[in-house]
């Protein structure tokens, strides 16, 4: 006998019930940050606005908005957010992106981009290996070309391109 579709389980994964809670508690603190700063530089109204005058009524208003949403999560019925496995393929572009962002202060971003590129032409991609030699080769040089030497802006570089000269 086959199972019918509703009598699987549903997948696991991050409730979101948590999730909401979480991001209402970071944004309560992000707002006691922006009241705390606005009433050390004064808050109030002096013959004019002080300097945090308007931030504190933009920290007020977030704090209240977070609250609200604090409690909408504590009285909402719980759910999935998100699965395991949708959080497994955001992460399979995640920390890829990380890596890049990261690799552009110590190779530049002209060899950050190809080895990015690269990854995730191999990974994720259905390219034959010339295919993705051309591309990591060529749309870096095409992107120097166009930056360094046409508009004359400089991007990061790295120790490649000081070896060259650049």
């Amino acid at each position: 006998m086959m199972a019918d579709a509703s009598d699987t389980a549903p997948e696991a994964g991050l409730s979101r019930r948590v999730v909401e809670i979480l991001v209402a508690l970071i944004l309560m603190g992000l707002a006691a940050m922006v009241l705390w700063d606005s009433y050390e530089r004064g808050a109030g109204w002096d013959g004019g606005p002080q300097n945090g005058f308007f931030p504190a009524r933009v920290g007020w208003i977030l704090l209240i908005a977070a609250v609200a949403a604090l409690v909408s999560a504590l009285r909402r019925e719980d759910s999935v957010f998100v699965t395991y496995g949708q959080l497994r393929m955001v992460a399979s572009v995640f920390l890829p992106l990380l890596l890049y962002v990261t690799g552009i202060e110590f190779l530049g971003l002209y060899v950050a981009s190809a080895l990015f590129m690269a990854l995730f032409m191999i990974m994720l991609g259905d390219f034959r290996w010339w295919q993705t030699l051309l591309a990591v080769v060529a749309v870096p040089l095409i992107a120097f070309w166009v930056f360094e030497v046409q508009f004359r802006l400089s991007l990061p570089k790295g120790p490649v391109e000081a070896m060259l000269g650049y």
